[in-house]
């Protein structure tokens, strides 16, 4: 029988994904799976993207983990692609590799002044706060008011971070350095911008439900924000979940204090709508000192145009929360304006000429771009794996496709990489030292003591 050896590339639930999906697709083959990730721990945004206090969403590691846990799916960890193992490697290994790597840089927002001191891309504090072991340890949390442009559900963890309270934290798995810097926070204000109205945005009614939640923070909404025109009212009146939405942000406009920000709390959450943005404002010291926006208007179509009404709030740190972007990978082609690695339902193209590309494949954010909830993911996975099965004829021949190969390339290239029986040691570690704290679990943060202990060392 056909042997088909595969590598994945990202250990995130588009990989794992990916790996359940080919290992229970009927097919006239044997399949062998590698999945390689560059950090020590499995799961990618779902450990490092997902806010700590969202253990709903993190409910989806246990799906993950069970697939993992079957023992049919090899997991090498600490491994960078592009630097401890390459695409000739692959090639030289395996029939055919997947890119699951998805998208974790920040989208830019081209307004003037937004490389200010005190600008911030969302994707950036998301992995702090998330213990992500490759950025600084400390965030600065010095300014009182702050600004988070955009309105998807990115902007509402940022936002919901900045306003909470750090000891409402800890009975989640929030690192002990992210605790310690969010106690220590200034923020009394955050504002939150969208250039459409309230029927337009892009958050889920959850997410925005749980902002209204928060202990010691006022919600601050406009009733200017509330005029709706007909698609707007088309909108909520048609969709579920844009009725929802309505009905939490009205519910607010209720509340005492709401529109003129006078309420007891020691912290307000500002929402702002219909407001394009114009500029960050710094100062003589090239930090961030205002947000400049255009009021915007409904054109009657769900988009928005300008008024002309220019408008400004001073602020002393700002947040751009407008989207994720993907990385580049050696030797795979990359569409830079998208961000992405161009394909055709996952298989790879030649970036000028649109010929495949044999043996390379793509799902997830990396294939389709930074749309979509988690769930969009196994889909997406299906359509790629079907190409794969179907691309036998023209997969890779590889010059020694044994199981042992990798580990000795690893070894030789003095690669300390971690595998799943290091994940469940670190697994437990982490959780150990939560227990006594009666929290979930306490993240280790540095990348060496996770590969010390994954590794038993």
């Amino acid at each position: 029988m056909t042997k088909l050896r595969l590598a994945i590339v990202g250990a995130g639930p588009a990989g794992i994904y990916a790996a359940d999906i080919l290992l229970k697709a009927e097919r006239k083959f044997d399949v062998s799976i590698d999945l390689f990730e560059q950090l020590p721990a499995p799961y990618g945004l779902v450990r490092y993207g997902v806010a700590p206090d969202h253990p709903r969403i993190k409910g989806i590691i246990t799906a993950l983990r069970e697939v993992l846990d079957r023992g049919d799916i090899r997991l090498f960890g600490n491994v960078r692609f592009g630097e401890d193992i390459t695409l000739e490697d692959l090639k030289r290994h395996y029939n055919a590799v997947i890119f699951a790597t998805g998208a974790v840089r920040d989208a830019g927002l081209d307004i003037p002044g937004i490389d200010a001191i005190g600008s911030y891309g969302a994707a950036d504090f998301v992995s702090w706060f998330d213990g992500h072991p490759d950025v600084p340890r400390e965030w600065p949390l010095d300014a009182e008011s702050v600004a988070v442009i955009g309105n998807g559900n990115v902007a509402l963890d940022v936002s919901r971070m900045l306003a909470k309270h750090a000891e409402d934290l800890l009975s989640t798995e929030v690192p002990d350095n992210v605790y310690v810097g969010l106690q220590a926070s200034a923020v009394t204000d955050v504002h939150v911008f969208g250039r459409r109205g309230p029927a337009q945005v892009k958050f889920t009614p959850l997410e925005l439900r749980e902002l209204g939640e928060l202990r010691d923070v006022d919600m601050v909404v406009y009733d200017e924000d509330f005029d709706y025109d007909d698609a707007s009212k088309a909108a909520i009146a048609s969709n579920k979940q844009v009725m929802v939405i309505d009905r939490v942000l009205q519910s607010w406009r209720k509340r005492p204090s709401i529109n003129n920000a006078g309420g007891e709390a020691s912290r307000r959450l500002h929402l702002h709508f219909y407001a394009k943005p114009l500029g960050v404002v710094a100062g003589d010291d090239g930090r961030v000192a205002g947000f400049r926006w255009e009021r915007t208007r409904p054109d009657g179509e769900g988009g928005v145009v300008g008024t002309g009404e220019i408008r400004e709030v001073p602020i002393q740190a700002i947040y751009r929360a407008v989207g994720y972007f993907g990385s580049p990978l050696p030797g795979v082609p990359f569409d830079k304006r998208h961000g992405v690695i161009p394909n055709h339902e996952g298989q790879a193209l030649r970036k000028d000429s649109n010929d495949r590309v044999p043996g390379v494949y793509a799902t997830g954010w990396i294939k389709r771009g930074p749309v979509g909830l988690i769930g969009h993911t196994k889909s997406d996975a299906m359509e790629t794996v079907r190409h794969i099965i179907n691309d036998q004829g023209s997969w890779w021949q590889p010059i020694d496709p044994s199981e042992d190969a990798i580990p000795a390339l690893l070894e030789s290239r003095g690669v300390r990489w971690t595998d799943l029986t290091g994940w469940h040691r670190l697994d437990e570690h982490e959780i150990g030292l939560g227990s006594p704290h009666g929290r979930a679990r306490i993240k280790v943060v540095p990348r060496h003591e996770m590969i010390d202990v994954s590794r038993g060392e």
